[in-house]
């Protein structure tokens, strides 16, 4: 049952009001996005990895889904794909994203449109994803490593503590707002047991805030894309508009609803900045790697691996190893979840891989141990298999496709998928 006033409100401004009401009693609609960093669609579709039911129109790698829990796919493990709503999928094709740029998105969690941003820029640039909740955060991480993502920058900060450090910095700004969620009323209960319009109205005041500080991170000539799950006008035209009043013009705007599309509904406009001065951010560089990590990944990669990503640069931390971005801003001072690929730790003398190294789009391992489909569920769930393989570390594949690290020694391959990844013994 939705809530009497949003009822009211929707009756107020829709026409078709009762389409929509009426649609509001039937079951969601599914999706996921294929990852064309890992595999092309026509492979994809042709090998039966999900039960797909048509093409998302306005998502250029998504489509409409059947299966009842494709989480719990061997192949979702693998990142082959991301569960996504399907109408959500709108907005970031319209920031048009490109490889060479440097792109920000904005409110990130838990990371459809940032992974989906990724895939446009093909490896190349800059990508930040910027999510302000820790636990959000983190879980937007693990898909950025589990989609074997290269060129991005996890952080978790408020948006407005990186206006002066990133003043101007970045080419395309994707800001997915907080919002009151009137999109996500047939999926979660959650949206219909809060919705308020003093709800709304907190929402649309919040996002003003956060375009605020996005439109300072953008440099002059930049482009922009607001969007939200939600279907008031506060907080959807009328701050698309207050935007626009404030140095912007507004070049597009869509809004998706669920009575005339297949999806929850979801409303994005395109904005772009008017020329002007431009302001110079805090950006700096990092220092060099540490010589001894670098010489000892070096010697790892030689002897271990057939390919890697290419481009970027080598940056310590501690006694880690990533490859990030080249010509990445100075990461001091910020709360960093991951940047580019960890690639692994020094541990004395010897260079040990880590898990996003072997998940890493691009990176393919000299020495693979092909799981059969029982083996790769008892892989994931943490347990040791049997394999011929030669001594030493190894990539853990299921079809030819990566879910891990392992390392064969006396007929069985050890374990190493990461212990907070690891899913139950009834998953499969």
């Amino acid at each position: 049952m939705l809530p009497e006033k949003y009822a009211e409100r929707i009756r107020a401004s829709l026409a078709d009001a009762d389409s929509y009401m009426e649609c509001m009693a039937q079951p969601p609609a599914k999706g996921a996005r294929v990852n064309s960093l890992k595999i092309s669609d026509e492979e994809f579709l042709s090998r039966g990895f999900l039960q797909t039911e048509g093409k998302v129109p306005w998502a250029e790698h998504g489509y409409y889904i059947a299966d009842e829990k494709p989480g719990k796919s061997i192949y979702f493990h693998a990142g082959l794909f991301y569960v996504q709503e399907p109408s959500a999928m709108c907005a970031a094709p319209l920031l048009d994203a490109k490889p060479g740029e440097r792109v920000l998105d904005l409110c990130s969690a838990p990371g459809g449109k940032g992974t989906q941003l990724a895939a446009a820029m093909r490896g190349a640039g800059i990508l930040v994803l910027n999510e302000k909740i820790p636990s959000r955060a983190a879980v937007l991480s693990e898909n950025v490593e589990r989609m074997g993502i290269a060129n991005a920058v996890v952080l978790c900060a408020d948006p407005a503590a990186l206006e002066e450090r990133f003043c101007g910095y970045f080419d395309k700004i994707l800001v997915d707002a907080p919002c009151s969620g009137e999109g996500m009323m047939r999926k979660e209960a959650a949206a219909l047991a809060e919705w308020s319009e003093e709800n709304v109205k907190m929402c649309a005041g919040r996002q003003r805030k956060i375009l605020e500080s996005a439109a300072k991170m953008l440099r002059p000539g930049g482009r922009l894309v607001y969007s939200t799950c939600t279907f008031s006008e506060e907080e959807d035209e009328e701050n698309a508009a207050w935007l626009a009043s404030r140095g912007f013009a507004l070049l597009q705007e869509e809004k998706l609803w669920p009575h005339r599309v297949r999806g929850e509904g979801h409303f994005a406009a395109l904005l772009q900045k008017d020329e002007g001065a431009e302001c110079a951010g805090r950006i700096g560089k990092n220092p060099p790697a540490d010589k001894k990590a670098a010489a000892l990944w070096r010697t790892f990669a030689k002897g271990n691996l057939l390919s890697l990503p290419e481009g970027g640069e080598l940056l310590s931390f501690g006694d880690a190893l990533y490859l990030v971005p080249e010509e990445l801003f100075s990461l001091k001072g910020l709360k960093v979840l991951r940047a580019g690929i960890r690639l692994g730790t020094v541990k004395g003398d010897r260079f040990e891989p880590d898990h996003a190294l072997a998940m890493a789009a691009g990176v393919r391992f000299a020495s693979v141990c092909a799981l059969t489909e029982e083996g790769a569920a008892a892989y994931l769930r943490g347990e040791e298999v049997a394999s011929d393989g030669a001594k030493g570390w190894c990539a853990a594949e299921r079809d030819g496709f990566a879910l891990g690290l392992g390392k064969i020694a006396g007929g069985v391959m050890k374990n190493k998928y990461p212990k907070g990844l690891r899913v139950n013994r009834a998953a499969f």
